[in-house]
């Protein structure tokens, strides 16, 4: 099975040092990971977790205003998503308080780029085997696994962009999505001056999802605010 929609995972970083965030973000954004968001201390982290809604946490342990082991159980108070440990802090106590607590791996810096990779990896398709990343719209269904929409029977590829702009509104349907939103979701953190080229794939997308691209129901437009995706079939 192709677990490449699992890039599309909302991760959360939290390290105190802006060098190793660059770097694991660097090292994320290589692989496809873009949907990200990164925080200096358990602050920021608890304030990030309300709005960004993160599907797996890496903490460091050392923090300025606490550490990454009670941060995880405030997370995980808010709702419950995998946690890896990234930390300098190596002792055979600090990992067995780490997975005593719960989490679910615990990398030592320095670390191999690959190997988080693949323990990123190894984390999301454990926690979010059971998903079924096939969505039925009112003509169409879209295969996130296969990157495809099947229309009457006919497999439409998705280009990258369309499939990350479908994966925003996925995440968020029935909900309105800013323009704003989906424009960072396709072009990253600078996404000012993209709103044409957004509504330009929009209209891409419609043609292969709406039986009439004219009068879509499946993917409406919410007058001066964004876009929701109704699923379900309606």
């Amino acid at each position: 099975m192709d677990f490449g929609y699992l890039k599309n995972k909302r991760l959360l970083l939290v390290d105190d040092e802006q060098e190793i965030l660059n770097m694991v973000i660097s090292i994320l954004n290589e692989e496809g990971f873009f949907n990200l968001a990164s925080a200096k201390n358990v602050r920021e982290a608890l304030a990030l977790a309300d709005s960004f809604r993160p599907e797996l946490a890496i903490l460091d342990v050392m923090l300025p205003d606490g550490d990454g082991f009670s941060l995880m159980e405030q997370l995980r108070q808010k709702a419950e998503y995998p946690v890896l440990f990234l930390t300098a802090r190596g002792e055979d106590e600090d990992k067995f308080k780490g997975f005593g607590l719960g989490a679910d791996d615990y990398i030592v810096k320095p670390f191999l780029p690959k190997e988080l990779i693949f323990r990123i990896m190894a984390i999301l398709r454990r926690s979010y085997k059971g998903e079924n990343p096939l969505v039925k719209l009112a003509g169409s269904e879209i295969d996130f696994g296969r990157a495809e929409v099947i229309r009457q029977g006919e497999a439409i590829p998705l280009t990258a962009k369309e499939y990350d702009i479908l994966t925003a509104l996925y995440r968020n349907a029935e909900r309105i999505v800013t323009i704003d939103s989906l424009c960072e979701a396709a072009w990253g953190e600078n996404p000012f001056g993209y709103e044409n080229s957004l509504m330009a794939h929009i209209r891409r997308i419609r043609e292969k999802i709406e039986v009439n691209p004219s009068k879509p129901v499946s993917l409406v437009t919410v007058k001066g605010l964004g876009y929701r995706l109704i699923t379900g079939g309606r």
